[in-house]
């Protein structure tokens, strides 16, 4: 399953919060874009091929050849889809998107946690116990609420791709918002736009859920003082620690946690609790500390709890993972967030935690504690029947064979950032995507199948589509690199050409001409008519092209944190990166249980690799130019 988060560079939304409704505002934006193409059938399948070039063998190509020219026939099985898809595109407003949540997220069978669910790591913050973290909370609260201020009164800053302006939708979608397990495919609601919309958000406190009112009566939200004390409420209320961890339940497998669901909801408190998880805004979790760890180990250990929680012996029953936005609070001063991916990809929720982290830093925690809500948090009960607590033992052997196979190492290359790439006028994503490459080609020798998200949101409720980053250019420049039979002025104009191919694909991608997503909708098509899945769809090298070994994904931020995600394969990495001015925040995951593949291995090789490539351009006197 594809991986978070879009290349697109987020516009900063720390502006003055505007009290007044500009209603219709969002509708007129949205109708004003223009929808997705459907690439031409011809041009897909030649840049099917040349994607192909690098990852598959001659003979595989060849016989691949052969099928695409059968497909693309005139008269032929791809002709008739690709008019079926066209005019799927002239009535809809977005011929992709709702194939794109199904196929990705809600019939995606693994769970959420690892392997779709992207965490979150901020940089530690200044507080070390437990008064200090309902401090941090209430601000942080307070601080999104005032960006669900803008979101309610449409006045949210319009994102833009240069002059582009981009697709809003998806930050209409992240809070009151959450995931349905299902028993063969999943579903979300969104309440936020429902005839009353909710006003609590719920807090989590040693695997005890709570639910709190954050407005007052007169509909002002509640300011930071008072959450403190509802938080304060909280924690003082929950003290108790050996209460089952129901929320660990959303860490199962979608058909398990399915089943568990329809049985657990048949219990009317068990169903108003779930509901009320449900439908609040979002989610606090209120970790415990950390484990004491190494300086250099802190960050990957907190991605550790951004991501899964550590299993059932730390903090993973602390969640609701089908929840939309989940920020975790660690009493030591850890924070960051957790979200499921159906409803957005990275840049809206980094744009989100960007204004919410500034607004923690600029207010000032308010002196006076006469004012207090009116309302006390209410507690959520849940009834425990002894099959329930049979599926909650399961869920927690399930979640800490899962967090003891994953590794996750988060590293700071402290060399150089965007800076260096821009002066020699290479685009910095590309620069790095055309390192990993070269990381990966000096571990494995040879090429793999490698996705970085593109974002669409230059359409109307435009979602990803893949940036092939391992292209025949990259392949050249790898294989030449270490070649000491090569002369580095050659070697420094493959590296142009390999960055180059990345910057053109990357174009064609958010234009909308890609490869991936035309060649899912023509798939989907010949699905929806149940008749034979074109040959093409069932190659080995249709297998090889979509099984990406390396899954990646620029999440650039104004807060210098870093964005991380497990493997989407069992023998694959996850990279994510936050490319900032004078240096880069990586988080690189993949599985144990793979003999193949080391997290911590390839985050170095590829530390390596951006230093040689550094070097190489510092030597070559053409590369100064």
């Amino acid at each position: 399953m594809p991986k978070p988060c879009a290349f697109v560079k987020p516009c900063h939304l720390v502006k003055p919060v505007s009290a007044t409704r500009i209603s219709g505002r969002y509708l007129t934006h949205q109708r004003s874009l223009p929808t997705l193409p459907v690439p031409p059938l011809q041009q897909t399948c030649e840049r099917y091929l040349a994607a192909l070039e690098p990852i598959v063998n001659a003979e595989e190509l060849q016989r691949t050849k052969v099928l695409v020219d059968e497909f693309q026939k005139p008269g032929g099985e791809g002709e008739r889809l690709q008019r079926a898809l066209e005019k799927r595109a002239e009535n809809t407003e977005n011929w992709l998107s709702d194939w794109w949540v199904q196929v990705a997220y809600l019939d995606y069978r693994l769970p959420v946690v690892v392997h779709s669910s992207p965490g979150l790591v901020l940089p530690k913050m200044n507080f070390s116990d437990k008064h200090g973290q309902i401090q941090f909370a209430a601000k942080l609260i307070a601080g999104v609420l005032d960006f669900k201020t803008m979101i309610d009164n449409e006045t949210l800053p319009v994102e833009y791709m240069g002059p582009k302006p981009l697709c809003m939708n998806q930050y209409y979608q992240v809070l009151s918002s959450c995931r349905i397990p299902g028993l063969n495919r999943d579903s979300i609601v969104n309440h936020a736009r429902s005839a009353s919309p909710p006003k609590h958000i719920t807090v989590v406190h040693n695997c005890q859920f709570f639910v709190l009112d954050v407005y007052n009566s007169d509909g002002t939200p509640l300011t930071v003082d008072q959450l403190c004390g509802q938080l304060e409420h909280i924690c003082n209320s929950s003290k108790q620690t050996n209460l089952e961890p129901v929320g660990i339940l959303t860490t199962l497998d979608r058909d398990s946690w399915g089943r568990t669901y329809q049985n657990f909801i048949k219990d009317k408190t068990n169903q108003a609790s779930v509901s009320a998880i449900q439908r609040s805004i979002f989610t606090v979790c209120l970790d415990g500390a950390m484990p004491t760890v190494t300086e250099d180990m802190y960050r990957s250990c907190a991605a550790v709890q951004m991501l899964h929680g550590g299993g059932s012996q730390w903090n993973s029953g602390n969640r609701w993972f089908d929840k939309t936005l989940q920020f975790i609070i660690g009493e030591d001063g850890t924070c960051g967030a957790n979200y499921e991916h159906a409803p957005a990809e990275g840049p809206p929720i980094v744009a989100l935690i960007d204004h919410v982290v500034e607004y923690t830093r600029r207010l000032e925690l308010e002196q006076t504690s006469a004012l207090k809500s009116s309302t006390v948090p209410q507690k959520l009960h849940f009834n425990i029947s002894p099959e329930i607590k049979s599926d909650i033992e399961g869920a927690k052997h399930a979640m800490n064979k899962l967090a003891q196979d994953l590794e996750i190492r988060v590293v700071v290359f402290k060399h150089f950032g965007k800076n260096v790439p821009k002066t020699y006028k290479m685009s910095p994503d590309a620069f790095i995507q055309v390192a990993l490459q070269l990381a990966f080609y000096r571990m494995y020798q040879h090429s793999c199948s490698t996705y970085e998200s593109a974002s669409l949101r230059i359409f109307r409720l435009g979602r990803t589509d893949t940036i092939r980053s391992a292209s025949s250019a990259s392949a050249e420049f790898v294989k030449a690199f270490d070649d000491v039979t090569k002369q580095n002025t050659e070697k420094v104009e493959l590296l142009e050409n390999a960055v180059k191919a990345h910057r053109w694909y990357t174009n064609m991608a958010i234009s909308g001409q890609a490869i991936d997503r035309h060649l899912l909708g023509l798939k989907m098509l010949a699905l929806q008519e149940h008749s034979p899945v074109p040959p093409i769809f069932t190659d080995k090298s249709y297998s090889k092209a979509l099984h990406y070994i390396l899954s990646t994904s620029q999440v650039p931020s104004k807060t210098d944190c870093v964005m991380c995600f497990g493997p989407v394969v069992p023998n694959g990495y996850g990279v994510c990166y936050n490319p900032m001015e004078d240096h880069i925040n990586f988080a690189v995951s993949s599985f144990s249980a793979c003999n193949e593949t080391n997290a911590a291995s390839f985050a170095q090789t590829v530390m390596e690799a951006l230093l040689d490539m550094r070097t190489l351009l510092e030597q070559t006197p053409k590369a100064k130019l």
